[in-house]
């Protein structure tokens, strides 16, 4: 189920760490860049920590959950299927994206040490403002990042992630898609698979 173009951007989001109108950005893409820095920074310092991979997931949890759309970006991964599911079906697959996130994401911690980033360009599309970051790693190349930030519930949410080109929840939506087709459109097989990612 994941693919390597999805573990491309997860590995990316771990490196720094995932609506309303425009009217919400109003004033400047100032306001975008400076959350994506603050952000940055926290995540930043949880990697770079002393702390073993339990304590850093624990310090991690909290942030991805307060900064990220995870709700939002969890619904766009299903697709039409997130329509078509029962209450039941939307709430577990619900609580497995999100755990399914963060184990992908902590699972990557350790190649992360020594982590440093730098913002670049800061863009708006239409409704959302793309952070443009460097993502630097020791002795490896340098990885050029954008977050995707748009207001969610009255506050600036991570809503994608472009490492290189690749969206995050375009890759992920695609990944769900081919594994539910694949399934008969089944989606109480794509949620025991993601139990067992989560087991494994």
């Amino acid at each position: 189920m994941l693919t390597r173009r999805h573990l491309l951007v997860c590995t990316a989001m771990t490196g720094l760490l995932l609506a309303a109108g425009p009217r919400a950005w109003a004033q400047t893409t100032t306001e975008a860049t400076g959350f994506v820095v603050r952000l940055g920074a926290e995540l930043v310092g949880i990697v770079n920590s002393a702390g073993d991979l339990p304590a850093k997931r624990q310090r991690l949890s909290p942030v991805i959950e307060t900064a990220v759309d995870v709700d939002g970006i969890a619904r766009f991964c299903l697709g039409r299927f997130w329509r078509t599911a029962t209450p039941e079906q939307q709430q577990q697959y619900g609580k497995l994206f999100h755990d399914v996130l963060l184990n992908n994401i902590s699972s990557k911690l350790g190649q992360f040490q020594g982590v440093t980033f730098a913002p670049t360009t800061t863009t708006q599309r239409d409704t959302d403002i793309l952070v443009g970051t460097t993502i630097v790693r020791p002795n490896q190349q340098p990885n050029n990042v954008q977050w995707v930030v748009n207001q969610v519930g009255g506050r600036p949410r991570i809503v994608d992630v472009v490492a290189e080109g690749t969206s995050l929840r375009l890759t992920q939506r695609s990944d769900y898609a081919a594994y539910l087709s694949r399934n008969n459109n089944n989606l109480d097989a794509l949620i025991a698979a993601m139990k067992q990612q989560i087991a494994s």
